[in-house]
């Protein structure tokens, strides 16, 4: 039950977040978004790991789409702080693909490889739809592609790694301390 909820809860914030920010009211997302990390951190076993996984990826999220922005391969038209990174809305979808990542994207824990794979496809479509939707612009379209394919690719693995590291919800976890010993 708790899978279907987390992936109805992303899909539904996800949505407002990108429709928010093409029709120029990106804070609809970031408040989608507090109600979608409220309800997941209802069900945390340890509500301070998955918080410190979800800023995690933030703030990865948060670096990379601003490279992206910096080298204008990719452009929004709202909720920006500056010219040269990533709005505010994109930031908080960032924390908003962190709640997924030890609910509905755990079967990728242990499979970096997979993990990569699911990236380097599953990131630039996710860009796709929400540049159809009106979200964002592709300015450099193969530029673009090319860097969040590599990127996403990169970084699924590391996400699937932090988020066991940081496993604050129910169900089996692995125990990274005894395994070093």
């Amino acid at each position: 039950m708790m899978l279907l909820i987390n992936a109805a809860v992303f899909q539904v914030a996800w949505f407002r977040s990108v429709i928010g920010g093409a029709q120029q009211i990106p804070w609809i997302g970031p408040l989608a978004v507090v109600v979608a990390v409220a309800i997941h951190l209802r069900f945390a076993r340890k509500p301070f790991e998955e918080v410190l996984l979800i800023l995690s990826c933030a703030l990865l999220g948060a670096s990379f789409d601003s490279v992206l922005v910096a080298a204008g391969w990719v452009t929004y038209t709202s909720g920006l702080f500056s010219n040269y990174m990533a709005p505010y809305w994109i930031i908080s979808m960032w924390m908003l693909f962190g709640t997924t990542l030890n609910v509905s994207m755990r079967w990728l824990r242990g499979k970096p490889r997979l993990a990569a794979f699911f990236g380097l496809y599953g990131g630039p479509a996710a860009y796709i739809a929400g540049q159809a939707l009106g979200g964002i612009v592709l300015s450099n379209q193969v530029a673009a592609l090319v860097a969040l394919a590599i990127g996403w690719a990169v970084m699924m693995p590391i996400l699937m790694w932090l988020s066991e590291i940081l496993d604050g919800m129910p169900g089996r976890r692995r125990n990274w301390i005894a395994e070093r010993s």
